[in-house]
């Protein structure tokens, strides 16, 4: 199929997942985790050829994101039946009133109609945008980048065999079969078919959709996350978070890529994080300022451009600031606006970083790696919009939602 045949076809599917009830729209899910689950052996063979034509043309970062297990089937499987549990988005009475001469508004949300997400070599987007699309009323169109493209047509594959079990139309998920630059366009040129459009992963791709979209489109931010150590931090506490923030997954955009530390703790604290950081398996690469470098046995000199890089790697920028506001000061320069933190047992210090820094997400003592759909309790998410209007942080069901207004009279007249 080409790729207007897609939105078109997309476009008619929206009509019956829009229409469909509650229950059915959960039967549906459902019968998608079953079938994802079954097509296991389908889904592992295509994701093998995906990563051994990938091997030596990618990170091994990346290449970990781009490969999947059973565990990890099952895993988005669990994912899709964790989003039935969670209430309907649509039909909610957002506002409602009565005029006096007994006229009734309501406001109440309703499907965007056509979803469709950009997105590179993460094959298990696939299933998570596929279903929230469906819980949310919506149809999707799914273009998954070419390194990832056997594993996510073999994934789409399963979802449509669900969708038809449950009597709703297959072509409520489809998968844009041109993996070329053109097809990326015609998405972001479709006017008439595409309600909403989506783009997830790195800079160049966000900021193609952003700067040439004609249809809506959601501007979901690379993460340069910060993590500030306060004057005031508990050492353990700092180092844990951290350590976790950078380590325990550096390819996805809620890792830590800065660490800024009050130059009244740094003498003491620098040499434990670099112990912490550099004893880890693999080590990470500490590109530090001046004053940091002075003090360090292992770093590197900072580039002019480290603080403005999201290295999805085990590397991190590492700088001395005076103080909370400085702190605040050099994340409003440096940030990308998705997530950072402050690491302090000082509450004003606490609630001025808060107030002060402007970012989807603002933590308190916890790691950044927490800015996620399902650790938000959204089940999963289409993505973290680092913009803000309509979204803003992980987008779960509610954000693939609008509204209309439903007035009800008697014979009124105006």
């Amino acid at each position: 199929m080409t790729t207007l045949e897609i939105m078109r076809r997309a476009r008619e599917a929206s009509r019956a997942v829009a229409a469909a009830s509650g229950d059915v729209k959960n039967c549906a899910l459902l019968a998608m985790a079953d079938s994802l689950e079954v097509s296991t052996p389908a889904i592992l063979r295509a994701n093998e050829n995906d990563v051994k034509k990938a091997k030596g043309t990618v990170s091994d970062v990346m290449l970990d994101r781009l490969t999947l297990t059973a565990a990890r089937i099952t895993a988005m499987a669990n994912g899709i039946r964790d989003v039935v549990m969670l209430p309907d988005p649509v039909g909610r009475v957002l506002d409602e009133h009565v005029r006096e001469d007994g006229l009734s508004i309501r406001k109440i949300s309703v499907p965007l109609g056509v979803v469709a997400i950009i997105y590179e070599s993460r094959p298990n987007v696939t299933s998570d945008a596929a279903a929230l699309a469906i819980k949310s009323g919506n149809a999707a169109i799914l273009r998954s980048g070419k390194e990832a493209h056997e594993s996510a047509a073999a994934i789409t594959k399963a979802l449509q065999t669900g969708l038809r079990a449950a009597g709703l139309p297959e072509d409520a998920v489809l998968l844009v079969e041109d993996t070329s630059r053109e097809s990326a366009n015609e998405l972001m040129r479709g006017v008439g078919y595409i309600d909403l459009l989506i783009p997830r992963g790195g800079r160049g791709l966000i900021r193609a959709c952003v700067e040439n979209a004609t249809v809506p489109c959601i501007e979901t931010g690379t993460g340069i996350c910060h993590i500030y150590v306060d004057g005031a931090a508990d050492f353990d506490k700092a180092l844990s978070i951290v350590e976790n923030a950078k380590t325990s997954r550096p390819s996805v955009c809620n890792a830590a890529e800065v660490c800024l530390i009050d130059e009244k703790i740094v003498d003491t604290f620098l040499p434990l994080l670099e112990e912490r950081l550099t004893a880890h398996e693999p080590p990470v690469e500490l590109r530090m300022d001046e004053r940091c470098l002075a003090l360090s046995k292992r770093g590197v000199p900072a580039s002019e451009t480290d603080f403005d890089t999201e290295f999805l790697d085990y590397k991190m920028a590492v700088a001395a600031v005076s103080g909370v506001r400085a702190a605040t000061e050099h994340i409003a320069r440096h940030s990308t606006g998705h997530s950072e933190a402050i690491v302090t047992e000082d509450g004003e210090a606490a609630a001025y970083f808060t107030a002060a820094v402007d970012s989807a997400a603002v933590y308190v003592n916890a790691s950044t790696r927490f800015t996620d759909g399902g650790e938000f309790g959204l089940g999963c998410e289409m993505g973290i919009s680092t913009q803000k209007l309509h979204a803003r942080g992980p987008m779960g069901l509610r954000e693939l939602t609008t509204y209309k207004y439903v007035v009800v009279g008697n014979g009124h007249i105006r």
